[in-house]
């Protein structure tokens, strides 16, 4: 190829380059709101964890303060995360070791940065914080009305709620659409 349209060609990829760049620096200023109508998560296909009866547990750091004989393990996914839904289909929580968030229809959210909360993200030292936001699309793991065990925590679901406690520290929390309680 002559250098003369070596250098043509050069230019060319050089302004086409540039100006793809240019229209990705769009910015638009705002406030993101949801609208009633919005649209659902989309569908991936995922690999879900799974339940395995307790055979055998590691010694927790500090005396498990509600450790459930006969309790069901979940096993974590790949990421190291094991992600529940309780049998309502209410709330929604993603677990791992160093702590707990869930999502849920609460009957009065709280505000948090002046929109309604709808989860919530408890630590294993106990720190807990409201947030607004969505899990999306985890593959979920639908609890029975049982104790389960995952990560260091035992998560004891019921008809009123569910509550997770951190089998090392003793912190935990106590959650339904009604509220929660933080111990």
């Amino acid at each position: 190829m002559p250098y003369r349209a070596k250098v043509v060609l050069a230019v060319g990829l050089l302004l086409s380059t540039t100006m793809l760049a240019a229209g990705c620096g769009t910015t638009i200023d705002g406030n993101p709101v949801a609208s009633s109508g919005s649209p659902t998560e989309p569908s991936f296909p995922t690999s879900r964890p799974t339940r395995t009866p307790s055979t055998s547990s590691p010694t927790p750091s500090a005396p498990p303060t509600s450790q459930q004989p006969g309790a069901s393990t979940l096993t974590p996914d790949e990421s190291g995360y094991v992600f529940i839904e309780t049998k309502s289909g209410k709330t929604r929580c993603q677990i791992s070791e160093a702590d707990v968030s869930c999502e849920t229809q609460f009957d009065s959210p709280p505000e948090q940065n002046g929109m309604p909360a709808n989860g919530v993200n408890l630590t294993a030292d106990g720190s807990m914080t409201f947030v607004v936001g969505n899990l999306g699309n985890i593959p979920v793991v639908t609890l029975d009305y049982q104790t389960y065990r995952a990560l260091g925590w035992t998560i004891e679901a019921g008809g009123d709620g569910t509550r997770f406690t951190n089998d090392g520290t003793g912190h935990g929390m106590f959650l339904n659409t009604s509220g929660l309680e933080v111990f």
